[in-house]
C-alpha cells in the first residue's frame, strides 16, 4: 500500500540513488586507500631492501662475512620483517636473519618468485600470513672477484619478507570507518529527505486531495490558501482559481437552467393554450372559407367585390396555415420512416417551390452528388423541412439572387452522413438574431408565426440529424441539414 504513494516512491528512489552513488564513491575510495597502503608497504620494503644491500655490500667488500650475518639478524628483529636472507640461485640459503635456515633449501614461494623473474609478489606463508616478498640480485662486481672469482655474474639474491598483517589491519579499520560513515550519511540523508518530502510535498498533496474530494461532493467553498511560490504553491493557487471558476460556472448554469425551465414551462403552457385555441379556430375557419367561396361564385369576374373576396380567402388560408403550424408544434405527428433517396426528395421539393412567384427572378444552381446511399427518414417530414428552408431562402432574396442546393456524403465522428446545404445570397442574418432563429414564436417577418424553423429543427432532431446555419450580415445565409446515412431501423420502426 505504501508503494502506491507518489511521495513514498520518490523517497525510496531518491534514497536508493543516493545510497548507490555514495556506496560507489566509498568503494572507489576504499580501493584507492588499499592501493596506497600496499604502495606504502612496498616503498618501505624497497627502502629496507636497498639499505640492507648497501650495508651487506660494504661488509662483503672487505670480506667480513660475520658483519653480514649480524646485519641480517639485526634487521630481522623488525616485527614487520618475517625474514631477511641471501640465497644462491640454485635455491640454497646462504645467509639469513633466521639462523636455522642457513644451509637449508629456500621455501617454495620465494624460490618460485625468483624463477618467474619477478622482483616482488604477495603470498600467503604458513604461520606468517600474507607477506610481501621482494628480491634483488647481488651482482659479482670487480671488488667481489677476490672471493668469488669472475666466472659467475650473480653471487646471490637478497630476499626480504615483509608482513602485511598490520597493513591489512589498517585497511580493515579504514574499510570499517568508511562503511560506518557511509551508513551514517545515508541514514541522515534518508531521514532528512523523508522529512522534507513529507512536509513540503506529501502534506500539501494530501490537502489538495482532500479538498478535491470535497469539491467532487459539491462543496465549492473550498480554498487552499497557498503559503509559498514553489510548484506546490502554484498548484494550490491554480486549484483555487479552478474551483472559483467552477463555482461561477455552476451558478451561471443553475441560473440558466432555472431560466430554461421557467421558459419551458411558459412555452408548454402557451403551447397547450395555443393548441386549444387553434383547434377551436380551425373549424370556424373552414366554415368561413366555404361561405366566402359560395359568395365568390355569385360574383362575376368583372365585379370589383371579387378582388376583396379573393383577399379574404388568401387571409383565411394564411390563418389556416398558422393554425396547422400551431397544432403540429403543440402535438407533432410521429415520423413514419422508410429508406428514401434524398436527391429525389430535393428535386421533388424544388419542383413544388418553383411554383412560388418569387422563384422566377432567382438563379438556381443544383449540385447533387451521385450514388448517395438511401437514408432512413420520413420522406414527407424531411420534404417539409427542405421546402421550408428553400422558401425562406427565396424570401431572403426579394430582388433576385443565386440559390445553391448541394448534397454530398461526408464522414464525421466515425459515421457517414448525407449533408444537404441550401445557400442564398440575400442580406444575411445579423449575429444578434442568429442564435434565436430556432426559438419558437421568434420571427422577423411581419406575417410570420415564428414556428417554421422551430418545426424544422424539431423534425430533423427526431431523425437523429442536425441542422446548422452560418450567415454573415449582408453576405447571405447557408442552412445545412445532416442526416445519418448508416442509421438502422429501431425495433418500433418499420423496416
Amino acid at each position: 500500500m505504501a508503494f502506491k504513494s507518489l511521495t513514498t516512491r520518490v523517497i525510496i528512489i531518491t534514497i536508493s540513488l543516493l545510497a548507490f552513488g555514495i556506496s560507489v564513491y566509498t568503494y572507489l575510495n576504499l580501493k584507492r586507500e588499499q592501493v596506497q597502503l600496499i604502495n606504502a608497504a612496498r616503498e618501505s620494503t624497497d627502502l629496507l631492501l636497498n639499505t640492507i644491500e648497501r650495508s651487506i655490500y660494504s661488509s662483503m667488500r672487505i670480506g667480513n662475512t660475520e658483519d653480514t650475518r649480524a646485519i641480517l639478524e639485526m634487521v630481522g628483529q623488525n616485527r614487520r620483517l618475517v625474514g631477511v636472507r641471501i640465497f644462491h640461485p640454485h635455491g640454497m640459503v646462504l645467509k639469513s636473519s633466521i639462523p636455522g635456515e642457513v644451509g637449508g633449501v629456500l621455501n617454495s614461494a620465494d624460490y618460485q618468485l625468483f624463477l618467474k623473474g619477478k622482483k616482488e609478489g604477495i603470498y600467503n606463508l604458513d604461520g606468517q600470513g600474507e607477506v610481501l616478498i621482494m628480491q634483488k640480485p647481488i651482482y659479482n662486481d670487480e671488488s667481489c672477484h677476490i672471493c668469488h672469482g669472475d666466472k659467475i655474474r650473480i653471487i646471490g639474491i637478497l630476499d626480504v619478507n615483509y608482513s602485511l598483517q598490520e597493513t591489512r589491519m589498517r585497511m580493515w579499520e579504514a574499510t570499517r570507518l568508511f562503511i560506518l560513515s557511509t551508513a551514517a550519511i545515508i541514514c541522515f540523508l534518508a531521514i532528512t529527505i523523508s522529512l522534507v518530502m513529507l512536509k513540503f510535498v506529501k502534506k500539501p498533496l494530501n490537502r489538495i486531495t482532500e479538498n478535491m474530494a470535497r469539491v467532487e461532493q459539491g462543496d465549492m467553498s473550498v480554498r487552499m490558501q497557498p503559503v509559498g511560490e514553489d510548484e506546490v504553491g502554484r498548484l494550490m493557487a491554480g486549484f483555487d482559481s479552478m474551483v472559483e471558476r467552477l463555482d461561477n460556472a455552476k451558478r451561471e448554469l443553475e441560473q440558466l437552467h432555472f431560466q430554461q425551465m421557467e421558459r419551458a414551462d411558459r412555452l408548454a403552457s402557451v403551447g397547450e393554450m395555443a393548441a386549444g385555441i387553434a383547434h377551436e379556430i380551425k373549424n370556424p375557419l373552414t366554415g368561413i372559407a366555404a361561405a366566402i367561396t359560395i359568395i365568390k361564385d355569385d360574383f362575376t369576374a368583372t365585379d370589383p367585390r371579387t378582388e376583396i373576396v379573393n383577399e379574404v380567402l388568401e387571409q383565411v388560408k394564411r390563418l389556416d396555415k398558422t393554425v396547422n403550424d400551431l397544432l403540429f408544434f403543440g402535438k407533432p405527428s410521429p415520423p413514419e420512416p422508410t429508406y428514401a433517396d434524398l436527391n429525389a426528395l430535393l428535386k421533388k421539393t424544388l419542383m413544388f417551390a418553383s411554383q412560388h412567384r418569387g422563384v422566377k427572378n432567382i438563379e438556381k444552381r443544383i449540385e447533387l452528388q451521385d450514388d448517395l446511399p438511401p437514408v432512413f427518414v420520413d420522406g414527407k417530414q424531411i420534404q417539409q423541412v427542405l421546402l421550408n428552408l428553400i422558401l425562406n431562402a427565396v424570401q431572403a432574396m426579394p430582388d433576385g439572387g443565386l440559390l445553391t442546393i448541394t448534397s454530398e456524403l461526408v464522414e464525421r465522428d466515425g459515421m457517414k452522413w448525407v449533408r444537404i446545404s441550401i445557400a442564398d445570397t440575400g442580406k444575411g442574418i445579423p449575429p444578434l438574431i442568429l442564435g434565436k432563429i430556432f426559438t419558437p414564436f421568434f420571427t422577423t417577418k411581419a406575417q410570420g408565426t415564428g414556428l417554421g424553423l422551430a418545426i424544422c429543427h424539431k423534425l430533423v432532431t427526431q431523425h437523429q440529424g442536425t441542422i446548422d446555419v452560418t450567415s454573415e450580415d449582408g453576405s447571405g445565409t447557408v442552412f445545412t441539414v445532416s442526416l445519418p446515412a448508416d442509421r438502422l431501423p429501431d425495433a418500433s420502426e418499420p423496416a
